[in-house]
């Protein structure tokens, strides 16, 4: 395995046309694209491994991910090459070589996601595949108000999709914040971990109770319910992006 060198990315990509990061037979993925633009590269099989598993039609602007090789080539080389041959919906912003035991997905501490609203009477022709429209004015303040009660270390099983094969549920927040830009709208949310589906559920929750007065309790009684049934829908994937991890 000391033949082995392990080779760090950092990505961005616009998920609209794939059916998520993890490869699913027969289906287009990020995953997918890049393992098969290395392996015409390196005439490997190899697997490359990425710090979340965004969902379809999710986004990113500072995923990571990592694979194993044998291959002597550099690391521009090899940046310059996949960037040459892969989609251009997704771009390799950063190659390096790192430890041979580092993981994307199981060193990584925190992982950043932004949810971005288009909040305005007319949608966008330039946006309209990394925002999601809503013409009705948000109340973004007693969205606010609602996310203060998921800071800290709780557990989201009231978020997490059905069907997730994940055993633990707690995740540990360390920033969930809404605010305004002129016409834009952002969710920003930081945690070391996250369920499936988690950051679509929380923000279908907020946009679905924000006109109440009783948000907060609704948020509350949402989070200690532990069932997904209980929590409003999840919003829509176009909207949401994962901004960085950290290692």
């Amino acid at each position: 395995m000391s033949s082995h060198r392990n080779i760090k990315l950092t990505l961005e990509y616009d998920g609209t046309a794939y059916h998520g990061w993890q490869i699913q037979p027969g289906l287009p993925t990020v995953q997918g694209s890049i393992e098969e633009v290395l392996r015409h590269i390196t005439r490997e099989d190899i697997r490359v491994i990425g710090a979340g598993r965004t969902d379809a039609g999710v986004h990113a602007r500072g995923q990571v991910a990592h694979f194993h090789t044998i291959s002597r080539l550099s690391i521009q080389t090899f940046q310059r090459a996949l960037n040459a041959l892969l989609p251009p919906d997704i771009a390799v912003l950063e190659t390096i070589e790192v430890d041979p035991i580092f993981h994307a997905r199981y060193d990584a501490i925190r992982r950043t996601y932004c949810y971005t609203i288009l909040n305005r009477s007319i949608r966008s022709v330039f946006q309209r595949h990394c925002v999601l429209h809503r013409p009705a004015n948000l109340h973004v303040e007693r969205m606010n108000q609602m996310c203060t009660i998921l800071m800290g270390t709780h557990d989201f099983s009231s978020f997490q999709k059905k069907g997730s094969d994940r055993q633990n549920p707690v995740c540990t927040t360390y920033e969930v914040r809404w605010w305004r830009e002129s016409d834009t709208v952002y969710f920003r949310i930081t945690a070391d971990s996250f369920l499936r589906g988690m950051v679509r559920a929380i923000v279908g929750s907020c946009l679905r109770w924000q006109h109440d007065e009783n948000a907060e309790e609704w948020m509350r009684s949402i989070l200690a319910a532990r069932d997904r049934a209980s929590a409003g829908p999840s919003a829509p994937a176009c909207g949401l992006c994962l901004i960085k991890v950290q290692y």
